[in-house]
């Protein structure tokens, strides 16, 4: 017997009825308007930035903490700003912060196995709308202990009162970063890609931007190969993202420069020296990206750089001598000038270069 509703309308129905049931926090990979990019795959995901926002709260509640009972000294982590929540909303969010500081503040995004997991749990369950599983299944990211229900509890909460601000920093960040990968993103992949001697990976690098970080503002885990960037922090803007990008990016295509430095070191009888692989990935993309950017301010022909579409960066990264200063690296930086930039120079060849390093540091 024919059916007395439109096939129309039966179609209709049925794709309202699976809007209404798909898990989406509609957070997914974040599109950019000058189209497909190369070499990053740029995601503003909500669980993870929750994750991240949780564990950035409980270190500055720690660090207040730690402060008043003059535990520590010096400036202690910036609270976020609070917002008003009603009794029951308070609890939770407090019950949430109390157990990231128990359970994780203490510990570092970068090299914890915990955190590692399950900021990659998170990624791979953007598109659900719970972690836990109660409503589907199919979102039962497989969290240990209690962090699904904690997650699950505040992020309600997290939704109504920072999120909209949060995806929309990390949106902006993009549509700021995506020209420069757009234009620069294959040349220098392959550029840094031969320096290691290596391969540039196939598939994009993940980058999931997200409103907090780790206290440099950024940092890589490794299998699989991922970047996470805070994208309201003050050292990620401008044409400082490409510099961020590409050094984070490098910690997962550099392992022949370790075990180069490693296998050196062992036919020489002398300890690693601590951090300077990782000098030297800070120095080599600095270096890779001086061109760039002097070409973006002088372009042909004497025009404008900051008139021509899509928009380039306007000014050098920050001056690499600051950069190891910072991180206490001050005795590689003489070093790198001396042995390793012949090398970038295409004057002596990378095991040549290494051998030098390593018999100098």
């Amino acid at each position: 017997m024919r059916s007395a509703y439109p096939r129309w309308l039966l179609l209709l129905c049925l794709a309202v009825l699976l809007a209404l049931t798909a898990p989406v926090t509609r957070a997914q990979q974040v599109d950019s308007i000058y189209g497909p990019l190369p070499v990053f795959e740029f995601h503003s995901g909500f669980w993870v930035n929750l994750h991240h926002f949780l564990y950035h709260e409980a270190r500055a509640r720690l660090a207040a903490k730690d402060a008043a009972t003059s535990k520590t000294s010096g400036p202690a982590l910036k609270q976020t700003p609070s917002v008003a929540l009603s009794p029951s909303e308070q609890k939770l969010w407090n019950d949430a912060i109390s157990y990231y500081m128990a359970n994780y503040a203490e510990k570092d995004l970068l090299i914890n196995i915990d955190l590692i997991l399950l900021k990659n749990q998170l990624e791979d369950f953007e598109d659900c709308d719970e972690v836990t599983g109660h409503k589907h299944p199919s979102c039962d990211a497989g969290l240990p202990g209690k962090e699904g229900p904690i997650l699950d509890s505040v992020a309600p909460i997290y939704r109504a009162h920072w999120w909209r601000d949060h995806d929309r920093a990390n949106r902006r960040w993009v549509v700021r970063a995506a020209p420069l990968v757009r234009e620069q993103g294959v040349g220098l992949s392959e550029r840094l890609a031969d320096i290691y001697q290596t391969q540039w990976p196939k598939d994009k690098i993940r980058v999931d931007v997200c409103a907090f970080a780790n206290s440099a503002g950024a940092y890589t885990t490794l299998d699989p190969l991922r970047v996470t960037i805070a994208s309201t922090d003050a050292r990620n803007q401008g044409s400082e993202a490409l510099e961020v990008l590409f050094h984070e990016a490098s910690h997962g295509i550099a392992a022949p420069v370790e075990a180069a430095i490693s296998r050196e070191c062992k036919q020489r009888e002398k300890p690693i020296p601590r951090n300077l692989w990782h000098a030297l990935i800070i120095y080599t993309t600095s270096e890779v990206l001086v061109p760039v950017f002097k070409d973006a301010q002088n372009p042909p022909g004497g025009g404008d750089a900051t008139t021509t579409a899509p928009p380039k960066p306007n000014a050098v990264p920050n001056a690499l001598v600051d950069i190891l200063s910072q991180r206490g690296w001050d005795q590689y930086h003489l070093l790198l000038e001396l042995y390793w930039q012949p090398y970038l120079d295409g004057k002596v060849s990378f095991d040549d270069a290494i051998a030098h390093l390593v018999s100098a540091a």
